[in-house]
């Protein structure tokens, strides 16, 4: 198998979601690096989160990098211990000598990046009259649709794209019969979304009062827990990754990456 340098395979990610794209409080970019001359990259692992499973996925995968959508290294830290989750899998990733990249919401606000795929989760192969940024930093999407869609026939798009059974509905007295715009941003998406009308906003987690500020407003939320609006992304970062070296590069999906949240 071909190996590529470090450097390339980050000009590559730089490609995919330019750094300078993210949010001023964001902390993106490359996060870890335990060596003073870092290996050629053979294979890479993706994954929503740094966890320790995933940093033990890696390890048996012989990754070299992983590329962890979420900054496991966010708040400044003030001290790094095992028996915390997240100074843990810090700790055991630099211990396995891995190499760890965060491109969060630069991949985000890239053209072509997570914010942009949302769209087409939620036409569903319908076009759109209009799609505009919303939002401080264009972290989030707003589309006015052709012609309307039920309400009904978008949820179960959604579920289809981020592959869950249910979701979490905020409606303002009754669910809408049709919807016509819809707002869209990954993760917590209130921020991203706040001041971006819209019949529906879809998002994977908001606060009570955020849901309540939009269905005052006449307004439905839609949310689909947060990491499931942008886990479903990470196939199309593994097609781009691959394409960019013909193949030669290796690149997995962390199969140990999942939602922390199910429905009892």
């Amino acid at each position: 198998m071909t190996t590529a340098s470090l450097a390339e395979v980050l000009d590559i990610l730089n490609e995919i979601a330019p750094l300078e794209l993210a949010a001023e409080w964001d902390n993106v970019g490359l996060l870890l690096q335990p060596h003073r001359q870092p290996p050629a990259v053979r294979r890479a692992l993706l994954t929503i989160d740094l966890t320790e499973a995933v940093v033990a996925e890696a390890k048996k995968l012989g990754a070299q990098l992983v590329v962890s959508y979420h900054p496991p290294i966010f708040q400044p830290l003030k001290r790094l211990r095992h028996g915390d989750g997240k100074q843990g899998a810090l700790l055991a990733a630099a211990a396995a000598g891995l190499i760890v990249f965060s491109p969060h919401t630069a991949l985000d606000a890239a053209p072509g990046g997570l914010a942009d795929w949302l769209v087409e989760c939620a036409l569903g192969g319908d076009r759109p009259a209009e799609v505009r940024p919303c939002g401080e930093g264009e972290f989030g999407r707003v589309l006015v649709l052709k012609k309307s869609v039920r309400f009904a026939t978008l949820l179960q798009r959604l579920k289809r794209a981020f592959l869950v059974k249910h979701l979490r509905l905020a409606l303002p007295g009754k669910a809408p019969k049709n919807v016509r715009s819809i707002a869209i941003a990954a993760g917590s998406g209130a921020g991203a979304l706040r001041g971006c009308a819209a019949d529906v906003v879809v998002t994977g987690e908001m606060s009570h009062h955020d849901a309540l500020a939009v269905t005052s407003a006449g307004g439905a939320v839609v949310l689909a827990g947060h990491s499931n609006t942008e886990r479903g992304f990470l196939p199309e970062l593994r097609r781009r990754l691959t394409a960019a070296f013909d193949g030669d590069l290796d690149v997995r999906i962390a199969t140990s990456d999942v939602d922390p949240f199910v429905i009892g």
